[in-house]
């Protein structure tokens, strides 16, 4: 409003948790831990078995390492911050530490998205083109792939971060969110730009991430059709197999997605909010690794192989 003065905002403050009962918070605290603790060795061991087994050296584990990666870059870029509020009344956090926590959510959020389209290709040319498999997915390929997906996640979250943060921030500095999360943080900002800023982070994100979906859906559809053209039910079953991990995890993260960001507007309160978006910041990093390991049968025999060398007393 032209004449009127604002008190511009350095810091803000997370509502999170703070809304809940006081003795529900430690139960949350160590449920979120363990699941966050979960998440970090699940990644890290199914990395470790692809690195030691040579018989998993191939283009679907290393975009499965690359994932994994992902994954626990996304969850200590939030995960840390959140349980770290639910223990102390002093929940505020500095700008800069704001746009750093949004640039990381947003690129490994993104790169997270490429990684999962591009291991759906990886089905698609191993079932419709096996015999130009090795060509078409060359292992220096695909690490030029994983390395432009890296580089595509980081300049979209530096875009995203860099046009959000050129917005001013006036009056309230109250996010009600656990993180910087960018719609919320959105609703603190005061100018003119502030429509159009919103509506080019919506199509970016909404583009992306359904660009992605899309080309998922289309390298499925294109399986399911090679897969009915095989003639033994063995053989149908056995070749879909192979895709059973990618498929429920891609279920589980668009699914989830879908649950907190197209859910009708209606009177949710704060509590209930807080408790869905953690559905996707917390629980779906905790399942993806209990996805591949078990319903990846390579890998769980992988896995099975590596904790008997090492465990197992050692046989005449």
């Amino acid at each position: 409003v032209p004449g009127q003065n604002y008190s511009m905002v350095t810091e803000f403050i997370l509502v999170g948790f703070s809304n809940f009962p006081r003795h529900l918070l430690p139960a949350f605290f160590l449920l979120y831990l363990l699941m966050y603790l979960f998440t970090l060795l699940g990644n890290l061991l199914i990395m470790a078995t692809v690195w030691s087994e040579r018989s998993l050296h191939t283009p679907m584990y290393l975009f499965l390492c690359a994932l994994s990666t992902s994954e626990i870059l996304f969850t200590v870029a939030v995960t840390p911050r959140m349980l770290v509020d639910m223990l102390f009344t002093h929940r505020t956090i500095t700008w800069m530490a704001c746009a750093s926590q949004m640039f990381f959510s947003f690129t490994f959020g993104f790169t997270h998205s490429f990684l999962l389209m591009i291991m759906g290709y990886d089905r698609y040319v191993a079932i419709c083109h096996p015999l130009r498999y090795n060509v078409l997915m060359s292992p220096r390929g695909c690490a030029h792939l994983v390395s432009w997906f890296w580089v595509g996640g980081s300049v979209l979250g530096i875009m995203l971060t860099l046009i959000v943060f050129h917005l001013t921030f006036c009056g309230s500095n109250v996010i009600h969110h656990f993180a910087c999360h960018v719609l919320s943080l959105l609703k603190l900002a005061c100018g003119k730009e502030t429509s159009s800023v919103t509506l080019a982070v919506i199509l970016v994100c909404v583009s992306a991430l359904m660009g992605c979906l899309f080309l998922i859906v289309l390298s499925y559809i294109f399986i399911v059709a090679a897969i009915l053209q095989i003639p033994s039910a063995e053989g149908r079953h056995k070749t879909f197999s192979t895709c059973v991990s990618h498929l429920t995890v891609v279920i589980v993260h668009y699914g989830f997605a879908s649950i907190i960001y197209l859910k009708p507007k209606g009177p949710h309160s704060m509590d209930s909010n807080t408790l869905m978006a953690t559905t996707y910041t917390v629980f779906t990093p905790f399942l993806s690794p209990i996805i591949f390991s078990l319903r990846n049968k390579e890998l769980k025999n992988a896995i099975k192989k590596s904790f008997q060398r090492k465990f197992s007393p050692l046989s005449s």
